[in-house]
């Protein structure tokens, strides 16, 4: 039985960022750098983290990074995370799906759209080498 899963995220979840602190306590190993297929768009949501939601037309790919997460941990992991997001299937640039952090719609409203971007790092300029 696995006892693990991957998790794809896209914000300060990720290496180096606000709340990678939340995902390596939860005992999250990276997996590596990934993008989604064209189909996201990505908020800045309050000037804290973003929000990505799925969409039919004017997505783009956006970089996220791949984690492995313990079970017994990701429901914490998850209560950790900001109000408004919530997990859900992302489909990756190879065609292949797996468990996301996504934006609730309501989250994304009057928000910023940083869709041109196509990160949180290049938006905020936070980088990191991994």
């Amino acid at each position: 039985m696995n006892k693990t899963t991957l998790l794809a995220v896209n914000g300060t979840l990720m290496c180096g960022l606000e709340l990678n602190g939340n995902m390596t306590a939860a005992g999250g190993v990276f997996v590596r750098e990934d993008q989604t297929d064209p189909h996201y768009r990505f908020w800045n949501i309050g000037d804290r983290h973003p929000g990505m939601i799925r969409v039919t037309t004017g997505g783009t790919s956006v970089a996220l990074e791949v984690w492995e997460l313990p079970l017994a941990s990701f429901a914490a992991l998850l209560l950790s995370e900001p109000a408004g997001l919530a997990i859900g299937k992302v489909t990756l640039r190879n065609g292949s799906q797996l468990l996301g952090v996504l934006a609730e719609p309501r989250l994304v409203e009057n928000q910023k759209d940083i869709t041109a971007h196509g990160s949180w790092r290049a938006y905020t300029g936070h980088f990191h080498s991994t």
